[in-house]
């Protein structure tokens, strides 16, 4: 296994022939044992996202892209790896609204646009647009360049993500589950509520927990036959295509998102992702770094927190980080 050092990095950022990406498989478990039951994510009009490949073979999303980087990006919210990048805390009056790691489109979100930074975030997003600066941005908001953005309400700029992390459960059963709800008295019997005269009042007292309502074959989660896995990939093609404002600001440029891009790589995963989904890696399959080079041939290699956060922090020092701000919402003309 090849031991990284900040050379080795930089060759990674710099060299435009170099290898294509770092990826990464991790096998996880329920906490509860390979077999245990976890319940995916739902989503309109398909419930869980399951797909089924031409053998036969099932493969439900656990966590997606998206999901995924708004789980790791916080991160760069507290020690250590708030010093590595800019703070945009949001007020609302004086009380704090949120901060740009919260915000879903990240330099993109309306959230920005509702402040002061409206004009500067513009201006970014037209400099990357227009000439591939992505300067600007780093300055800004440069987790907006590990994780991708869009800025789909004004200039169009589109920001690849460096960072992809996404779970998939392979080979799945799904189950179902039924429940009933009783409530603590009768209601109807004791003339605390009228009884229902049709099917829309007996709904709106189910609604409001005065009726019994049975719950029958819901969602009941799923067992992976074929395993949990966890895939991380840090696109080095996409890293190399950015650029400063010069050669040096360039190559300065591309080694601290490169460094952010892997201290968001390696960050320990969240095992809480939802109700009925708490997951843990493996202890009997280790997680291991490939080094993918662009004949497809891979190595592994040793890339961990340490040597993550050590490289961070030199490139973070080498280029500057930001200054940090804090903004307020402005209020609609009409707004009291």
């Amino acid at each position: 296994m090849k031991e990284l050092s900040h050379a080795h990095i930089n060759h990674y950022a710099d060299d435009k022939n170099g290898p294509v990406a770092l990826h990464m498989r991790q096998s996880l478990i329920p906490v509860d044992g390979k077999d245990g039951i976890i319940f995916p994510p739902t989503y309109a009009k398909i419930d869980y996202n399951i797909d089924t490949l031409s053998d036969g073979t099932k493969v439900a999303t656990i966590d997606s892209v998206g999901a995924q980087a708004n789980r790791i990006e916080p991160i760069f919210k507290d020690p250590p790896y708030a010093k590595l990048v800019p703070q945009i805390d949001i007020l609302d009056g004086n009380e704090k609204l949120t901060t740009i790691f919260d915000a879903s489109h990240r330099l993109g979100d309306a959230l920005i646009r509702c402040t002061n930074l409206q004009t500067e975030a513009h201006n970014a997003f037209e400099a990357f647009k227009d000439r591939n600066d992505a300067s600007k941005i780093a300055k800004i908001a440069p987790t907006s360049l590990v994780f991708g953005t869009w800025d789909s309400r004004d200039t169009q700029a589109k920001l690849p993500r460096i960072v992809q992390s996404v779970i998939r459960a392979w080979n799945v059963e799904e189950l179902s589950r039924s429940a009933q709800y009783n409530p603590t008295i009768d209601y109807v019997e004791l003339n605390v509520v009228l009884k229902p005269k049709d099917k829309k009042e007996k709904d709106k007292l189910a609604e409001d927990g005065f009726v019994h309502v049975p719950a029958a074959e819901t969602h009941g989660g799923i067992i992976a036959k074929g395993g949990i896995e966890r895939q991380v990939t840090v696109n080095l093609v996409a890293l190399r295509r950015l650029k400063g404002k010069d050669d040096k600001d360039s190559e300065a440029l591309r080694r601290y998102v490169l460094g952010l891009s892997l201290v968001a790589a390696v960050a320990p995963l969240d095992p809480f992702l939802r109700q009925g989904c708490l997951l843990v890696p493996d202890p009997e399959k280790t997680a291991e770094w490939s080094l993918v080079e662009r004949n497809g041939s891979r190595n592994a290699v040793n890339l961990n927190e340490e040597i993550a956060h050590d490289y961070a922090r030199a490139t973070a020092d080498a280029f500057g980080v930001g200054e940090n701000r804090c903004l307020t919402l402005r209020k609609s003309k009409g707004a009291k």
